[in-house]
């Protein structure tokens, strides 16, 4: 008779345990499920908040003249944009002659 008890005792254990192994597995599931969703969201939330944040400050001017032609703002970093791409254009010929030699 003691024998039955152990060893009702023994699967009632092992049951617990092997419940608690899944449940453990499925809180950690979730949440690790829950913070790959947070980082996703954060850029896209981050962003919009960035931006407002520099047209307030006048950095940033996205805003167009009543023919739809962009005004200073957006043409001056379209050619800071442009001297930057001349400058990487330089850097990487500057490698590629490196290299050759």
């Amino acid at each position: 008779m003691a024998r039955q008890s152990e060893a009702g005792s023994g699967s009632a254990l092992m049951v617990s345990a092997m419940a608690g192994a899944v449940l453990g597995a499925a809180g950690l599931a979730w949440w690790l499920l829950s913070e790959a969703e947070r980082r996703r969201n954060q850029p896209r939330q981050a962003r919009p908040l960035r931006l407002s944040h520099l047209s307030e400050l006048g950095d940033l001017d996205t805003s167009s003249d009543l023919n739809g032609r962009p005004i200073a703002g957006e043409r001056e970093l379209h050619d800071k944009v442009h001297e930057l791409n001349q400058a990487i254009d330089d850097v990487r010929r500057q490698l590629e002659s490196l290299e050759s030699r």
